[in-house]
């Protein structure tokens, strides 16, 4: 199947990254190659595109995708939280997270992270792993299901889902997504437009199998501590989660001081490493009649101000 992912954003991130021709860019979420192309378009034989991404067909379609440009480019198979070992001593011009599951892998049926397809549950960004949905959904405890439905899926049925799943999966496992979807279906309430019952599952799972939230403090602290002076970091987020993470992590770095008020010198000797530009922004309404994944988006730009100790 070819790989299609629309990039979100696409216009602003290129204008938060302010590009150097001669620069050096990390692209922490290379996806289909959509925003990296922008990228090196305006970078020339000097510059560099690091480009990451654990899923292998995203790697195969950005390899082909980015294979006519001027400038280096050098893509990993590997996940962010791997950047400090990739990066090394390397210092980088900016950096780009683009958060989520991509349009490919959810249109993908067997990929199993679609409640609109029926397949076999599976959920892995990257293949390579052992660990898929089905050992979430067949192995958890219910009251561990209960924790992340609630709060990786902020889902306010998350008990009665969670009992309807240990009770189903005490008959027979839950092999597919269809499988899994009757169940929630079964569980919760019918809500005018209130979206897919199975939607939030789905999300709270994937972020489960895939540890997506627990490593994003920790990756956006190592990109930043390899930007140059002056560069800057891009993230969007499609949810309220990946968000809050977001400013959170962008606000402690971005703090000064960190003595406590009454002092009446500083003696901590902590120093910001960034200064947060503006607010989050969101698509424009151009773009979101064209890509209604575009509707959650939401992107947060930063600019390092300050070499590490």
């Amino acid at each position: 199947m070819e790989f299609k992912h629309k990039s979100v954003m696409l216009e602003e991130v290129i204008s938060a990254l302010e590009i150097r021709p001669d620069g050096i860019y990390l692209d922490c979420t290379l996806g289909g190659g959509g925003h990296s192309l922008k990228i090196g378009e305006r970078l020339n034989s000097a510059g560099k595109i690091i480009g990451l991404d654990q899923d292998a067909e995203a790697i195969d379609a950005a390899r082909e995708k980015l294979s006519g440009l001027t400038c280096s480019v050098e893509i990993i198979h590997s996940n962010f939280s791997e950047l400090d070992k990739i990066l090394g001593d390397r210092k980088i011009d900016g950096a780009l997270f683009d958060l989520g599951v991509s349009s490919h892998q959810i249109d993908t049926a067997e990929r199993g992270f679609s409640y609109m397809h029926d397949a076999a549950l599976d959920m892995r960004m990257d293949r390579r792993e052992k660990f898929t949905a089905p050992d979430v959904i067949n192995g958890y405890a219910e009251a561990d299901l209960v924790k992340i439905f609630s709060e990786f899926g902020e889902e306010k049925f998350s008990k009665r889902i969670a009992k309807k799943i240990v009770a189903a999966r005490k008959i027979a496992p839950i092999k597919t997504t269809g499988e899994l979807v009757k169940i929630i279906e079964g569980a919760v309430p019918k809500i005018p437009d209130g979206g897919h019952p199975a939607k939030r599952v789905f999300q709270a799972v994937r972020i489960e199998v895939n540890h997506e939230l627990e490593i994003l403090s920790d990756a956006l602290k190592a990109a930043v501590n390899h930007l140059k002076i002056g560069g800057r970091i891009a993230v969007i987020t499609f949810h309220s989660l990946e968000d809050r993470i977001v400013k959170q992590t962008f606000k402690s770095l971005a703090q000064g001081c960190i003595c406590p008020k009454n002092f009446p010198v500083c003696v901590c000797g902590h120093k910001a490493e960034i200064k947060i530009l503006g607010k989050a922004k969101t698509a424009a309404d151009s773009e979101l009649n064209e890509n209604s994944r575009a509707k959650s988006a939401k992107l947060r730009v930063a600019e390092k101000i300050s070499k590490e100790e």
